[in-house]
């Protein structure tokens, strides 16, 4: 994921929500609670979207919790099997696992963020080799089984438990192993 400014990635990881307890009063912001309260009085929780939160927090206006998808409960879960988790059913459907571990990395202390940054990386890389492999297997037995690697119907199964970024990566390597595949045949049968 980009730190682009104009990332479509970038957007939809930074709409994902963080629990906020405001540190302070703030007078004419209660609509952001949606409740009928004109103000946010102190220790208020409330839901906002990453790119909201972020500058308040610099602030020291808000404190934060640690979203569900990166709290112990899924952190233990990654160190025993990162391929056996469902990435994507973490964070709802943008599927911007990595890209918001990474922007809540960034809110965090030092020794904090970089535990963060290695429980990301130690799971990208884990569960990379499976990628990898099941594209692989998909695309090289698409044309054999006489369906299109295009049509979003080889290995989507596996694909559905994918985050955004691996699922980009499975699909590139899929029609890579696919076009492979074929230019050999077609190179084989002039020989």
């Amino acid at each position: 994921m980009d730190d682009d400014y104009y990332s479509i990635d970038g957007i939809l990881a930074s709409n994902q929500k963080l629990q906020c307890i405001f540190r302070v009063d703030v007078p004419g912001l209660g609509y952001l609670d949606g409740g009928t309260e004109e103000d946010i009085k102190v220790n208020t929780k409330i839901q906002l979207p990453y790119w909201l939160a972020s500058p308040l927090l610099v602030a020291d206006y808000t404190d934060f919790t640690i979203p569900t998808p990166f709290n112990t409960r899924v952190r233990n879960a990654l160190n025993a099997e990162p391929r056996s988790v469902r990435l994507s059913a973490l964070v709802g459907g943008s599927g911007q696992w990595y890209g918001f571990g990474k922007m809540i990395a960034q809110l965090l202390e030092k020794n904090h963020a970089d535990e963060m940054s290695d429980m990301l990386m130690k799971t990208f890389h884990q569960r990379l080799v499976d990628v990898m492999d099941q594209a692989q297997h998909f695309g090289g037995s698409a044309n054999s089984m006489g369906a299109s690697s295009r049509s979003g119907d080889t290995g989507g199964e596996f694909r559905e438990g994918l985050e955004a970024t691996e699922r980009e990566l499975f699909s590139l390597a899929q029609e890579s192993t696919s076009r492979t595949k074929s230019w050999y045949e077609s190179t084989d049968k002039k020989r």
